[in-house]
């Protein structure tokens, strides 16, 4: 029966035996079944990788084995991996992930690369991430900006939640402020060295085009902006000029083909910059206040 394997299965059979049941799936790509099964595999065994091959004799325990069946009938629904073990790396960090939060993309190490590279030289910069979610990028900044303070924001309480957890694990709980607000509101009264976000930027529209892991289980709230994509730019450009400093930084990720349109909003701003991700698409918009 699918989904049924014997109890005495050793951990190379197992590898073979998840392999192909998840190749079976589509919701997934098939050229991910093997890696999916092993990285579900040594969640459930607790092992590094290497030792998955050194010891592919060794039987598994029946709760193991019962456990690995649990996980791969979750993957064959679609569910991401990271919402099954919990764990997503980031910016050389550990990161917890529940579906409160979006699974940090390497696409968003970007992001982070262009604020360090503008605020290293800056003391005590004071910077704000909105929509922290897991809280990513605020917590990659304070681990290489050791001397910046950071406030980080999101509407949804869960994944403030997840994101102050994430603070504590990486140990820069103590500079990083959380704060429940809509894009920027609850800091209307303060000023910023730097405003750094990944916003929600893809259009209801684009909604059938997502692969299943995506669409149907990261947080709706985190993915979709509205018709066009492009409506959380047009409120938070604005804002975040009335919040920055002279000289101040603007840091976006923006979804592929929307260049053009927040270039458009960030006519006025200094220092307008596109910075593509590794397959040449723009993915980070910079500007400056004058």
């Amino acid at each position: 029966m699918r989904g049924m394997f014997a109890e005495s299965m050793a951990i190379g059979d197992a590898i073979a035996w998840g392999t192909s049941l998840l190749d079976e799936s589509d919701a997934i790509p098939t050229a991910r079944s093997r890696s999916d099964a092993i990285l579900l595999l040594r969640h459930v065994l607790g092992i590094p990788h290497a030792e998955m091959y050194a010891y592919r004799e060794r039987p598994m325990t029946a709760l193991q084995t019962e456990a690995f069946n649990a996980h791969l009938q979750q993957r064959l629904r679609g569910v991401p991996i990271q919402y099954i073990t919990g764990e997503q790396e980031f910016f050389g960090l550990p990161f917890r992930v529940t579906p409160d939060v979006l699974i940090p993309r390497p696409e968003t190490e970007h992001l982070v690369e262009a604020a360090i590279a503008r605020l290293k030289g800056l003391p005590d910069a004071r910077i704000v991430d909105v929509g922290t979610g897991s809280g990513a990028i605020a917590v990659a900044l304070a681990h290489s900006l050791l001397t910046a303070e950071i406030v980080a924001l999101d509407i949804s309480p869960a994944a403030l939640a997840v994101a102050s957890e994430n603070a504590k694990q990486n140990g820069v709980v103590a500079r990083i402020r959380f704060v429940e607000s809509d894009l920027l509101g609850a800091v209307a009264d303060e000023r910023f060295d730097a405003i750094v976000s990944n916003p929600p930027y893809v259009a209801f529209s684009e909604r059938s085009t997502l692969p299943v892991e995506v669409r149907e289980y990261e947080p709706a709230r985190a993915l979709f902006a509205g018709p066009t994509g492009l409506e959380m730019y047009r409120r938070l450009i604005p804002d975040a000029r009335a919040l920055l400093v002279p000289g101040g930084w603007l840091l976006m990720e923006i979804g592929h083909g929307q260049q053009d349109a927040v270039a458009h909003m960030l006519q006025g701003w200094d220092a307008v910059e596109f910075v593509p991700d590794l397959q040449g698409i723009p993915r980070v918009a910079i500007a400056r206040k004058g």
